[in-house]
């Protein structure tokens, strides 16, 4: 029996950063190259063999909707997580899609972000211990994910401000290898049960998450060199991410 690969879709955003186009549009739905970003990550998602993918929507949720309904990809099964009436931002998205992700490994990815990440590499790096595993590269930016030796993430900071959060008190982030994050992450199932421990419920960002649990179980970064990462959640990466999905295969 083949098993299913799953994955979510973060596309419930408000897409405040892409106005006024989403005035009237959800980001999901905003076209780069003549597809709309959810489909460019449908895409990326079934060819690295994806087969059961969760998209949650909010702003603009029927357009979402309506749009999925028209996508037939053989063989491919997308769900709806519906957050239409409450917004529960990136943490909560996934604990409230937890009925549509089963009981094994699932990917997550951001809407608004086109890259040529190879994602087995996740696949290959995520150890049995893993909580989550996330992809991170060295580009140039004002906020760091801290790790250690091992690439286990030991804190976060804000470089502009000099902000550092870690669950270790007195953390130097001088003796950290600091990396971006790409908006791309494996997850354990086990991320639910840890969850409920930790009273998580409505609305909270995984990456206070994460950070809050990085002492007591692992999370990992991997890092992906010469990779080509936009965010097209910016009107002024719109351009290079058209520019980019023009000349390569993505």
């Amino acid at each position: 029996m083949t098993m299913t690969r799953k994955a979510m879709i973060f596309a419930a955003g408000l897409g405040t950063r892409l106005r006024p186009l989403t005035d009237k549009m959800p980001k999901a739905l905003v076209p780069v190259c003549g597809r709309p970003l959810i489909r460019i990550v449908l895409d990326r998602l079934v060819s690295y063999g994806y087969d059961d993918i969760v998209v949650n929507v909010h702003h603009f949720a029927e357009q979402v909707e309506e749009y999925l309904r028209s996508v037939d990809i053989p063989g491919v099964r997308i769900s709806i997580s519906d957050e239409s009436g409450f917004l529960r931002d990136t943490g909560g998205g996934i604990l409230h899609a937890e009925p549509l992700l089963g009981d094994g490994r699932f990917l997550v990815h951001n809407v608004d972000i086109i890259s040529d990440l190879d994602l087995r590499r996740l696949d290959l790096a995520a150890g049995n211990d893993a909580i989550a595993t996330l992809a991170v590269s060295g580009r140039k930016t004002s906020r760091y994910l801290l790790f250690d030796d091992d690439m286990r993430l030991v804190g976060w900071t804000n470089t502009s401000t000099g902000e550092v959060r870690s669950p270790y008190p007195g953390l130097d982030p001088s003796s950290c290898r600091q990396y971006a994050f790409s908006g791309i992450h494996l997850l354990s199932h086990d991320v639910f049960r840890i969850f409920r421990e930790r009273g998580c419920c409505g609305k909270f960002p995984i990456m206070d998450f994460y950070l809050d649990i990085a002492a007591d179980y692992p999370v990992y970064g991997v890092v992906a060199e010469n990779l080509h990462i936009f965010d097209a959640g910016k009107p002024e990466s719109l351009a290079c991410a058209a520019a980019f999905l023009s000349e390569s295969e993505v």
